[in-house]
């Protein structure tokens, strides 16, 4: 046993290398959609390797016992296999990987010889599964166990996140009937905020162009409603590109600021900045305006002082780093370019900080960071996006404009307006001491801030939508604690609710025919449509009829359009009799399970049921 214990060990390491190295951070698997059936092999094999680990580490299997053990190695043979082809087909592999895979493959083969003498002896004994305690051995082999079942846990949800359908035809984005001639160029679009300026610059028209290094994720994120552009030099000189927006960089607040760090916080900024210089420099006609990114780091801490954009720069990393940042894109002026900066404070959404700051609360632990009397300045994403939109519209705006909401709160009055909205209990306090040992100088992001006012947007009359913290949680909040828009909080207009749904497909035919007769008593101004047939009615958002054969979809009175099991959850709030289990289906385990449920299960199989029927033709996906 010791010798097979041994080659477990080296296939473990071995494994846990390719994984972190190859997979993770070299290739980053899990973010890539074209790699979903490689990933769905690596959970699957890496889910019966923690199985061999915890079924060797404490037992031995006797009798007809022993045929489980060696299926199971069979079976992560047969896998392996199959992923030798699949990563083929798929990706280009580095020679470093197929070396490694070499390596794994000799050590496979050596642990199969050493487990055959093991099971052969096993099922020449009297059956069952005896105890048994190696020691060392048994604990180490427990540990791997653990890693290998929480990295295929991992890995799996990643390939079933990817086997969903893509992330704009789930929560499809609107484009304007009427082009309204601008092109805007946008950095950081399949991020936070970027990925909400988009879906406000299509629904107003612009043409968008995205500018990444993941072509992957950004088509995943918006299908065919953006131009998608990796190499700026693959643009035209003669390109009519009306206005940039650089929202690209690594994320502040995560890894310590090492000096490491530091560099890769200002390059991700500064260096694509002037990767954008270099394009606006080679265009016939430069862009009209240049609208960049910085944050209100930028006056360091100022404690009570009330802060303006006439204010100066502060000390310390968070200002050099706007500074440098606000310096950079100040060269595009020298091409007749207007330049706004905007100085961004804590955007609240529903991605972003905001989830994180609140799952405390949600479990009852949400704490108030030091003394808890620094100010938040903080904005609504919803207003942050029509604040861009604004500036890039009103000529007499440029240089440096505050993003913030015209109400900043002390931080003690945020976590509790969190608490409040949340209905949980606000009493802990996370003193400053350990969070600046902990943290470094990046713990000023919560430990320090600043009293700021938008004083150039109030100049020009921008209107804010959320002025108070706490109509901004109300609205994120509180409108269905999954994050999916409820139907009860939309304001009914003249347009009425429309459901679309695949007619030929029996099961939802007979689903739909009893909600609209349970609905024909009400005034809920519901219709449902066969969505393959009206498919021409949500061309205005990319759909097509492949996709409304396979999904519901529903039309809200404000012309927004979501779809699945968050459409069901809406159809069902306007239903009496099913509006608690949509409110029960909302809690976030729920929820999730829900959504898994509908794309991986639900609506692939009555897909396919309808197909097979030939109801209508196949369509390719």
């Amino acid at each position: 046993m010791n010798t097979l214990f041994a080659l477990l060990t080296l296939q473990a390491v071995m494994g846990a290398f390719d994984n972190l190295w190859h997979h993770e951070i070299t290739e980053r698997l899990p973010a890539r959609r074209s790699a979903r059936v490689e990933l769905a092999l690596h959970a699957a094999r890496e889910g019966l390797y923690g199985f061999l680990f915890f079924a060797l580490a404490w037992c031995t299997w006797h009798g007809a016992w022993a045929l489980l053990i060696g299926a199971v190695v069979i079976a992560e043979i047969v896998i392996t296999l199959a992923d030798f082809v699949v990563e083929d087909r798929t990706r280009r592999l580095p020679g470093a990987e197929r070396v490694l895979h070499t390596l794994l493959a000799i050590s496979i083969g050596a642990v199969l010889l050493t487990l055959w003498s093991v099971l052969t002896d096993w099922y020449a004994r009297p059956g069952g599964i005896v105890a048994a305690d190696y020691g060392s051995m048994s604990w180490m082999l427990t540990l791997f166990g653990i890693g290998a079942s929480a990295w295929s846990l991992r890995t799996g949800t990643a390939a079933l996140r990817h086997f969903a359908p893509p992330a704009w035809a789930r929560e499809p984005i609107e484009r304007a009937s009427r082009a309204s001639g601008r092109t805007v160029l946008v950095t950081g679009a399949t991020g936070f905020i970027g990925g909400h300026l988009v879906r406000r610059l299509l629904r107003r028209g612009d043409a968008v162009w995205v500018w990444t290094r993941d072509a992957e994720r950004a088509l995943d994120r918006f299908g065919p409603q953006v131009r998608i552009v990796t190499d700026l030099t693959d643009i035209e000189s003669d390109a009519r590109i009306h206005a940039i927006v650089h929202l690209a960089g690594a994320p502040v607040f995560g890894m310590p600021w090492t000096e490491r760090r530091r560099r890769t916080l200002i390059e991700s900024r500064v260096g694509t900045a002037q990767v954008l210089l270099d394009l606006c420099g080679r265009l016939t006609h430069a862009p009209r305006v240049w609208v960049g990114a910085s944050a209100i780091g930028y006056y360091g801490a100022r404690d009570d002082q009330p802060v303006t954009e006439q204010h100066g720069p502060g000390a310390g990393f968070q200002s050099l780093l706007c500074q440098s940042v606000e310096h950079a894109a100040s060269a595009a002026s020298n091409m007749g370019t207007r330049v706004v900066m905007l100085r961004i404070g804590l955007v609240l959404g529903e991605g972003g900080i905001l989830p994180r700051l609140a799952l405390p609360t949600r479990f009852g632990v949400g704490a108030v960071f030091g003394h808890g009397r620094q100010w938040v300045s903080w904005i609504h994403v919803e207003d942050l996006v029509r604040a861009i939109t604004f500036v890039l519209d009103t000529p007499r705006l440029a240089g440096p404009v505050n993003a913030v909401a015209p109400q900043p709160i002390r931080q003690r009055q945020f976590q509790q307006r969190i608490a409040c909205s949340l209905d949980r209990p606000q009493w802990i306090t996370a003193p400053a001491a350990p969070l600046r040992r902990v943290l470094g100088e990046m713990s000023d992001l919560l430990l320090e801030g600043q009293r700021v006012r938008p004083a150039r947007l109030l100049e020009h009359r921008f209107e804010f939508r959320f002025p108070t913290v706490r109509r901004a949680l109300r609205d994120l909040l509180t409108r269905g604690q999954s994050g999916a828009v409820s139907a009860v909080s939309v304001a009914p207009t003249t347009s009425p609710c429309e459901v679309y749904y695949n007619d030929d497909c029996p099961v939802c035919r007979v689903e739909m025919a009893h909600y609209a007769k349970r609905l024909e008593s009400s005034d809920a101004g519901m219709q449902f449509m066969d969505g393959p047939r009206e498919a021409v009615r949500l061309q205005a958002f990319g759909l097509r009829r492949e996709h409304l054969e396979s999904r519901l979809y529903i039309r809200t009175e404000r012309g927004q359009v979501y779809s699945g099991f968050d459409a069901l959850l809406m159809v069902w709030d306007r239903m009496r009799g099913y509006r608690l289990a949509a409110r029960v289906l909302r809690a976030p385990g729920l929820h999730a399970l829900g959504v898994g449920a509908y794309d991986h299960l639900i609506a692939p199989t009555l897909t396919r049921w309808a197909r097979r029927r030939g109801m209508r033709p196949a369509i390719a996906e």
